[in-house]
């Protein structure tokens, strides 16, 4: 386990115990295919099973952890999209990068663009020092607009390789078009930086999460960088139930 792991306070959230455990069985407890360098993860790993019920699987509990915030700088798409995946991940976790490479920019392409998904991103630093200071660094980026250039560079192809120091964050803010680099650094160290990323990390970990990246899709957990399938079959069903919910 990560040494950051063992300094984050864990507060579990109030849920059930039965939503709980359900959590950890469907794809949050700890599984070794989504270490950096592990092996990809492959169609057996775990994840929630979109079946032909579309409320299978989902948890009100969980699905009420959307914050659903105009004002989200770590978000995107409507606030009142039918759909919200909640994602969290970790700047030096290797398939979190496979998945915002290969699979998220087809979520939004197909997705987001129409409304019918909103993804949130949570910060879920797991890797020790770096993968804070690139959480906060991401959430600075935020503050002036540009977190999710900051996320495509930070997960750009041979990025993680290079590190997360503190010069290397503020390249990889320009890179992002962060506008006023001196005003990102101070974010980056202020307080209000950590609190955001604690707040992120405490909902994770309260759910069992450890280890990344995990998701929840209407409720509908779902863990690693799984094939684009069964993003676009979890959202398509959480779709459905919304649609079924509203008549």
């Amino acid at each position: 386990m990560p040494s950051s792991t063992a300094r984050t306070s864990r507060k579990p959230l109030a849920l059930g115990a039965g939503v709980l455990v359900a959590a950890l069985l469907l794809g949050f407890a700890s599984y070794t295919a989504t270490k950096p360098d592990a092996p990809s993860a492959g169609p057996s790993s775990p994840t929630a099973d979109a079946s032909a019920d579309p409320q299978a699987g989902t948890y009100p509990e969980l699905e009420r952890l959307a914050r659903r915030d105009a004002a989200d700088p770590l978000a995107r798409g409507r606030t009142d999209a039918p759909v919200v995946m909640i994602e969290y991940a970790d700047f030096q976790c290797g398939y979190c990068g496979k998945f915002a490479r290969d699979t998220e920019p087809e979520l939004v392409k197909k997705y987001v663009a129409d409304g019918t998904l909103r993804i949130e991103w949570r910060n879920f630093p797991i890797f020790g020092e770096e993968s804070e200071s690139a959480a906060r660094a991401a959430w600075a980026a935020g503050q002036q607009g540009r977190f999710w250039e900051f996320h495509a560079a930070g997960y750009a192809e041979g990025a993680k390789e290079k590190g997360f120091g503190k010069d290397r964050l503020r390249t990889l803010a320009d890179e992002a078009g962060v506008a006023d680099l001196d005003r990102f650094t101070r974010d980056l160290d202020s307080d209000a930086a950590r609190l955001a990323v604690k707040k992120d990390q405490e909902e994770a970990y309260g759910l069992g999460a450890t280890s990344t990246p995990s998701f929840l899709i209407n409720g509908r957990p779902v863990a690693g960088a799984q094939p684009t399938q069964t993003f676009t079959d979890a959202i398509e069903t959480a779709k459905k139930a919304a649609g079924e919910a509203g008549r």
